[in-house]
């Protein structure tokens, strides 16, 4: 029986060229050596996995290699690649921090430092993990890193930059290793799977480079675990059961659940997820990205974003094709805020639950608001019934404009977002009301609004208390609009209701904000065209009463309100200072 060698090791790259995902600083260090302007210090920092201590080997074996090709690649050959190759290499050192990260380990470094090389020009020396340095090992190393001998290159490798002294950064060409992308990862995992004579779908390949996370390492690692499970045939049921991870399918139809309304589909597949030990934050995680792919899937031009398979992206597409973006913008509003509420529950299931019915609300939610797109164009408005004396004309023509549009905009502004009372009060309810009439075709339906006979003021106060039960969904609203008082003016063929508030503040708010929108809807109420809102301020006629706080004062004005006590106190000499 073979050695077996894991996949990280033995299909390492050993060449500029097998670098993956890092082609920028392949090249930079390749024309440094080119050019020969070698820097005495390098530091290669980024997450783990994505081939920084690789590079620093491919770079000190390059830089000592006897015969380098054209495209200052190592040859392989020579006896300083050889050397390294079989591990005997006396000018390529590497040193691992993590476990000697003592002044005393640094400093056996610098006597080993004045040695020359035997074979090469340089002794290069690989410090991995450099930011476990303890402070002393730093302080140590600075003088040698600021002036080190001719022959001497460090390469300094961490995943955690910001802990490494600015002292040290200072002295170091520094290079940024990025995440390797997932495409990079499934093209290299799907050349060792042929290298191993194993049989996988693309689908497979890609719920491993997710799991990966950027790192190339960690995915080769996932693979071995694959393919030691399933064997050489791989299929993509085996890979999400061996790696724990969520099916698209779960995602696809949980979104074809919210779309119907079907919120018991949705709580079901829930429970399922949970009783196969899946974690329940996963779960929203999933669902959100699912939700983004299909934002991105929508918006043509934006395929570069979707890290998926091409049979993932067909579906994706057709899925998002049937959500309508307003409903996929709702929806990622609630995963993210149950995301980032999540942890703070007190139950956590309830929590997804509600997030989940939701969802599955949604689309109706979407529906309830659409009669405000009508103000925006000329078609007919269904609006609720009004007072028998509006309702009493006969309708128009489906094909005559609708007049008195602004109407029904003001009558559902109350329930709708302020979004859409904002977009209806642009459209039609910024127009004045005899601007409108004079625009409007003269019919019989305007006739007989302008016929109904203004309200005697007992109806119009009595009206009041409707005006404020349409706004309940705004408590102060009401509340204030229940406790005024009113002023009605009578003037040649129309009534002016002049309502209170508390200060001026709310005053200017009220008249450039809400007056017209309230005065539409009072309209609508009493059934009479002629009869105008106004606001204005309480007055504060009430003098104001001095407040007592101390007891001699107390006393004093219990005496002056008692003759009683007066003589009381003056009978038995009481002293009340």
């Amino acid at each position: 029986m073979s050695q077996y060698i894991v996949s990280a090791r033995k299909y390492r790259p050993d060449s500029f060229g097998t670098l993956i995902g890092q082609d920028n600083i392949a090249q930079t260090l390749k024309n440094s050596i080119l050019r020969g302007q070698l820097a005495h210090a390098y530091l290669f920092c980024g997450p783990r996995g994505v081939g920084k201590t690789t590079t620093a080997r491919i770079f000190a074996k390059m830089i000592n290699c006897s015969n380098p090709s054209e495209e200052m690649e190592p040859c392989g050959t020579c006896e300083s690649c050889l050397s390294f190759a079989e591990g005997r290499s006396y000018c390529i050192h590497e040193l691992d921090a993590a476990s000697n990260n003592g002044v005393e380990d640094i400093k056996t470094l610098m006597d080993q430092v004045r040695i020359p090389p035997q074979v090469g020009r340089y002794s290069v020396y690989i410090i991995d993990e450099v930011h476990m340095l303890s402070q002393a090992a730093f302080n140590a190393f600075l003088k040698t890193l600021e002036e080190p001998p001719a022959h001497a290159i460090f390469i300094l490798a961490t995943t955690e930059k910001h802990k490494i002294l600015p002292t040290i950064l200072s002295r170091c060409q520094t290079y940024d290793f990025n995440r390797i992308t997932v495409d990079n990862i499934v093209k290299n995992l799907r050349m060792v799977a042929s290298s191993e004579g194993i049989s996988i779908d693309d689908e497979s390949l890609h719920v491993i480079a997710h799991k990966a996370d950027g790192a190339m390492r960690d995915a080769l690692t996932i693979f071995d675990q694959t393919v030691a499970f399933c064997g050489t045939d791989v299929k993509y049921q085996d890979v999400l059961r061996n790696l724990n991870v969520l099916d698209y399918e779960y995602s696809f139809s949980l979104v074809d659940a919210f779309l119907k309304g079907d919120y018991p589909v949705a709580l079901t597949a829930f429970d399922e997820i949970l009783t196969k030990g899946f974690n329940a934050l996963h779960f929203v995680a999933a669902l959100s990205k699912h939700l983004r792919d299909l934002v991105v899937s929508k918006s043509g031009g934006l395929e570069a974003l979707l890290e998926l398979p091409d049979s993932l992206k067909v579906r994706y597409k057709e899925q998002a094709d049937r959500c309508p973006l307003n409903f996929l913008y709702e929806a990622l509003t609630v995963t993210t805020q149950c995301e980032s509420g999540y942890r703070a529950s007190v139950n956590p299931r309830l929590h997804i639950e509600f997030a989940l019915m939701r969802l599955s609300f949604l689309t109706g939610k979407l529906n309830q608001t659409a009669p405000v797109q009508a103000v925006q164009q000329p078609a007919p408005v269904n609006v609720p019934a009004a007072p028998a004396a509006v309702t009493a004309a006969p309708s128009a023509a489906p094909s005559a404009p609708v007049p008195m549009a602004s109407e029904p905009a003001r009558e559902t502004a109350p329930s709708q977002p302020r979004e859409r009372r904002a977009r209806a009060s642009r459209t039609g309810a910024g127009l004045s009301m005899k601007a409108m009439m004079e625009d409007a075709p003269s019919t019989d339906a305007n006739a007989s609004k302008a016929d109904v006979p203004v309200p005697d003021d007992a109806i119009l106060r009595a009206k009041w208390p409707e005006l404020a039960e349409v706004y309940n969904d705004k408590p102060r609203l009401s509340s204030m609009l229940k406790s005024t008082s009113l002023d009605i003016e009578e003037g040649e063929d129309a009534k002016t209701v002049t309502f209170r508030v508390v200060n001026d503040a709310q005053k200017d708010w009220v008249e450039s904000k809400l007056l017209h929108e309230l005065e539409g809807n009072y309209r609508k109420i009493v059934g009479c065209m002629k009869v105008y809102l106004r606001v204005a301020v309480t007055p504060d006629d009430a003098p104001e009463q001095k407040k007592i706080y101390m007891p001699s004062e107390q006393a004093k004005e219990l005496m002056a309100q008692n003759e009683e006590v007066k003589s009381l106190v003056k009978d038995l000499e009481l002293d009340i200072k």
